[in-house]
């Protein structure tokens, strides 16, 4: 069976959100954070979890997973000041034996196990996936505030999370970005950087990244259409009554 370790980057600063420990911030009571964090628990595919966490941080997140039974080992890991660094803390920590290593927002929690599933099963086949989803907008190049060109739309695509790859091709990529000073926004510049491949698997539009106080507001209607999915499917599994 395969190893693969899911690393959760949450360190961030919530810059745009206007606050600090944006994987703490609650969605109906529950964070951010422990939304993803059941997601990936309920993916078969998925051996453990590694969090990245802001040190002042790293109780608090220790206690959300320990007070929920995920039936994963999950460790927090101290972060850095970006998330590369971040990452790195916690590729460094994952055991030598691992296969596979999902790299996943914390703040990206409606990404589905079987998305999650669906990248890992491209990153065994090809070493290296990404989730990603078409630009349904024209897309321009610019220079400052001038237009300095239109890309083609059929070949543009929104990157999303799981990046997952071959654990010893991400130790690769980051290896070699250090020795170039090189920062990537994703995981996936980072392989690029080292001159191999990436694939991309169909995404979902509902795998939003949570950065902006406008978000929430869709967060939360995506979570109570999902509570009412689960609702349904859990009635449509009880005893029907005979009638009498």
């Amino acid at each position: 069976m395969r190893k693969v370790v899911a690393i959760l980057p949450a360190a961030g600063q919530g810059v745009r959100m206007g606050l600090h420990r944006k994987a703490l911030m609650n969605i109906e009571s529950t964070p951010i954070l422990l939304h993803t964090l059941r997601k990936f628990a309920a993916c078969s595919d998925i051996t453990e979890i590694y969090i990245a966490s802001p040190p002042e941080d790293i109780s608090a997140i220790q206690a959300i997973a320990a007070g929920e039974d995920l039936g994963k080992k999950v460790t927090v890991v101290a972060g850095g000041n970006r998330r590369q660094d971040s990452v790195e803390n916690c590729l460094r920590s994952v055991p030598p034996d691992t296969d596979l290593v999902a790299v996943h927002d914390a703040v990206r929690p409606f990404v589905t196990p079987a998305l999650i599933s669906s990248v890992i099963a491209e990153a065994a086949r090809t070493g290296a996936a990404i989730l990603g989803i078409l630009s349904v907008d024209t897309v321009k190049q610019v220079d400052r505030t001038k237009i300095i060109g239109t890309l083609s739309r059929e070949r543009i695509v929104l990157a999303q999370t799981p990046q997952v790859f071959r654990y010893d091709i991400l130790l690769q990529a980051f290896d070699k970005a250090l020795a170039d000073g090189f920062y990537g926004t994703d995981e996936a510049s980072l392989v690029e950087h080292l001159g191999l491949e990436v694939t991309v698997v169909p995404g979902s539009e509902r795998n939003i990244k949570i950065t902006k106080p406008s978000d929430l507001d869709l967060a939360r209607y995506f979570l109570e259409q999902e509570q009412h999915s689960l609702g349904e499917a859990a009635s449509d599994t009880l005893p029907q009554r005979k009638p009498k």
